[in-house]
């Protein structure tokens, strides 16, 4: 093998990709992990619900695995940033933003998703600091706080029940005409749930924790966490480009092993699901590592 040349490239050096190669690397694979540095999280100050490490800041968990696959001289990080793919006869080849071009048997994609901000000043600044995504991940530090959920029919009823069981202090913000059923308020009422369907001018907060919500009719409220599910696209294209199938939410279909539609690419962490926790994504990237070293050796073998 020459030095652009590999029996994997992991594109995405987070903590899945990481994973990926971390299990290739033992496997004694020749491994190139292409990482842009843009990881989903990177505002969020801490991580939870990663036993062993709760509570340490995601840079932080992030830097401690990455020395850690360092040690291993089969895998090369390389920083830059994936922009196309193409199959080839022998597997496939992958070209950076820079015009640097690898070759691959096998390609595992652990590239995340990006989150697409409403336009609401000072959404995108509490953003995985008070403006939250998951209750298992920093539900427990927001407590029985004043609480808010941005959201609308099923998915504000649905997402309403759950946080109900982290506070009893829970609004939820429709930011405009309820579409909620009859029977669905009827439920959230029961459960003390407030329903406000007033339009949200901006978020006031201080350093990315929430003080005050702003409506555009000049009501102001306090609050201390506001639930959102963000839409999202696709961090990295490649995928679909390479004939990758998505589900209808959005996400790379892949089997319980990690594998695409396409022979030869698995997918694994948060561009494939919608747990998007830590220790999901590391168990998701050791599994591709594994399943695809095991596909070059029945392959070879």
């Amino acid at each position: 093998m020459d030095d652009n040349t590999f029996d994997v490239i992991i594109v995405g050096g987070s903590y899945s990709g990481l994973a990926a190669g971390m299990a290739l690397g033992r496997a004694l694979r020749k491994v190139l992990i292409l990482d842009s540095g843009t990881p989903c999280n990177r505002q969020t100050p801490f991580s939870h619900n990663f036993i062993t490490q709760d509570g340490k800041p995601p840079k932080e968990i992030a830097t401690t695995a990455r020395r850690q696959v360092e040690k291993y001289d089969t895998v090369k990080i390389f920083n830059g940033l994936a922009t196309t793919g193409v199959k080839t006869e022998t597997g496939f080849e992958i070209r950076t933003a820079a015009g640097e071009i690898f070759v691959a048997q096998k390609l595992i994609f652990a590239t995340g998703i990006k989150d697409i901000m409403p336009d609401i000043p000072g959404f995108s600044e509490c953003w995985g600091i008070t403006v939250l995504h998951c209750p298992y991940c920093h539900g427990y530090e927001v407590r029985n706080e004043k609480t808010g959920i941005l959201g609308n029919g099923d998915y504000g009823f649905e997402f309403s029940s759950l946080i109900s069981n982290w506070t009893n202090d829970l609004t939820l913000y429709t930011n405009g005409e309820s579409t909620l059923t009859y029977e669905q308020k009827l439920k959230l009422e029961k459960h003390n749930i407030n329903i406000v369907e007033d339009e949200i001018e901006k978020l006031i907060h201080s350093n990315g924790h929430l003080q005050h919500i702003i409506f555009r009719n000049g009501k102001i409220v306090p609050i201390k966490a506001l639930y959102a599910r963000s839409p999202f696209e696709q961090h990295c294209t490649i995928p679909e480009s390479l004939g990758c199938e998505l589900n209808d939410d959005g996400y790379i279909k892949v089997d319980p092993i990690q594998r695409t539609n396409v022979h030869g690419v698995f997918a694994c962490g948060d561009n494939t699901t919608r747990l998007r926790t830590v220790a999901n994504a590391v168990a998701m990237g050791t599994t591709a590592g594994m399943m695809a070293n095991k596909a070059l050796i029945e392959e070879n073998f």
